[in-house]
């Protein structure tokens, strides 16, 4: 797995800002039951599973990622916090030593996005679920951005990273192919729902959380890769970030669209 923003500190507070931000939105119906055990499956720097350890105090969580150093700082992020309901362990989503049915519930956020097979990776946690549990799969959908003032080189700026992405066997629109990927894997009762970001200067909250500190991060945080690359010319890229930025102003408005699916196994 290419994980195309990059393994940095900056990026690291982004997802944790961008965590912080959409907590309510994602995970207000985010809820395990006492004593279920339950895999997060790309945990990363532990942004969500502070959330997920939160919500359900008395659920047991594993939590997995592919990168030695993400563990690390998710671990400490957990201890910092002082929950102890969760365990931690580097593995692979494509070759996971769990045996078959080891878990009653199975969390992903942000993963599949990145993945080259991702059919692949929910058919292979589909086996580690017990009869009648579920997976939570949340994903972002980087074609459901518009905004206000719009500009042609904000959109040039999204795509170049949508395109760097699909090159290293991503999807950036994933989010809207949720319900025939779980359903392809086995999945029974596929239920996805939209969760629209709406951000205007009525939300001071979202247009520092959301529109600079998390979408326009991740935009700015690729500018040499994508440059490098040759999907954009300098002058376009940072004309079209500028232009991310103007969308933050009294009259600006930004909207951006994830979907969260909840899945149960036949």
């Amino acid at each position: 797995m290419d994980y195309v923003h990059g393994y940095n500190p900056k990026e690291n507070i982004r997802l944790q800002d961008q965590a912080s931000t959409l907590a309510e939105l994602l995970h207000h119906d985010t809820h395990y039951p006492v004593g279920s055990r339950v895999l997060e499956a790309g945990c990363g720097v532990g942004a969500q599973t502070v959330t997920l350890a939160a919500n359900s105090p008395d659920a047991l969580f594993t939590s997995i990622d592919i990168s030695e150093s993400s563990i690390a700082q998710a671990k400490q992020k957990i201890a910092d916090a002082g929950y102890r309901n969760v365990t931690f362990r580097q593995a692979d989503i494509f070759n996971l030593d769990f045996q078959p049915q080891s878990f009653d519930h199975i969390f992903v956020c942000f993963v599949l996005e990145h993945l080259p097979r991702p059919i692949d990776a929910l058919t292979s946690l589909n086996k580690l679920l017990k009869p009648n549990g579920t997976i939570t799969v949340i994903e972002g959908d980087h074609g459901s951005t518009f905004f206000h003032p719009d500009s042609d080189s904000a959109h040039k700026a999204i795509k170049s990273l949508s395109t760097m992405q699909a090159r290293s066997g991503g999807n950036a629109n994933i989010g809207r192919q949720l319900y025939p990927l779980l359903t392809s894997a086995g999945f029974d009762s596929v239920c996805v729902s939209p969760r629209l970001v709406y951000v205007d200067s009525s939300k001071p909250h979202l247009v520092e959380g959301f529109t600079k500190n998390t979408f326009t991060a991740m935009i700015e945080g690729v500018r040499e890769s994508v440059i490098s690359a040759n999907l954009i010319d300098e002058k376009t890229f940072d004309s079209g970030v500028k232009a991310l930025y103007r969308t933050t102003e009294s009259d600006g408005v930004f909207c951006y669209t994830f979907f969260k699916a909840i899945a149960i196994k036949k």
